[in-house]
């Protein structure tokens, strides 16, 4: 693969993080309650004198190094997510013309439609084949080491800790929590199949693989 193309995947997945931000934006503005994520990000900000992007840019760099340590495959994609996915939502919180939800049925809409660009985004993003964010490399990290315990199971665990967490440190938790936790992968997959994309078909490259080629 020539140099042009791998520089051209990255700003593809830079492109793809953007959407997917813009659709993390709107989860947080339906005001109905966050993503597990988000909520301990939110929660986190409200006792730092940083805002939550930077927050969360922190928190994937965190889990970055804690993938390094589980071994897990680590590539430019995994690296450009962590440091510049939280600061495009905060981005686009600062810079949005919109107002939160103040109805629950338009907050339930609107994270909907939410869902359906971190869809397109992730699409996008995957389609640059350089391995997955921090947060599912820590997934499949842990779940490699709980060989016993589903995959399903073990993101039910994480999501839940991470939750109660960001819940007690004061971060938004209502049916918006429970519709990010169970209807999110369901719209995705939705997207998927109008795609006709297939994510386990991506071969992913890590940053060792991409720096051979680059130093061909």
């Amino acid at each position: 693969m020539s140099k042009s193309r791998i520089i051209a995947q990255w700003f593809q997945i830079a492109l793809g993080l953007l959407v997917f931000s813009f659709g993390v934006h709107l989860t947080i503005f339906a005001n109905i309650g966050l993503a597990p994520w988000d909520c301990l990000g939110m929660g986190v900000a409200a006792h730092t004198p940083f805002n939550y992007g930077m927050v969360m840019t922190c928190m994937s760099v965190a889990i970055l190094l804690i993938d390094l340590a589980l071994k897990e495959r680590i590539g430019y994609g995994t690296i450009i997510d962590a440091l510049l996915t939280g600061n495009f939502v905060q981005a686009f919180n600062d810079h949005s013309p919109l107002t939160p939800c103040a109805n629950l049925w338009t907050g339930i809409a609107m994270m909907l439609v939410g869902f359906v660009f971190m869809a397109v985004g992730m699409w996008i993003y995957m389609r640059g084949e350089q391995c997955c964010g921090p947060r599912d490399a820590l997934l499949v990290g842990l779940g490699k080491r709980l060989p016993q315990v589903p995959i399903g199971v073990v993101q039910i665990i994480l999501w839940s800790a991470v939750t109660v967490i960001g819940w007690l440190l004061g971060g938004p938790v209502g049916i918006g929590t429970l519709l990010s936790a169970f209807g999110a992968g369901a719209v995705m997959q939705a997207v998927y199949q109008l795609l006709h994309f297939e994510p386990r078909d991506i071969v992913h490259r890590d940053v060792i693989e991409i720096n051979h080629q680059l130093l061909k």
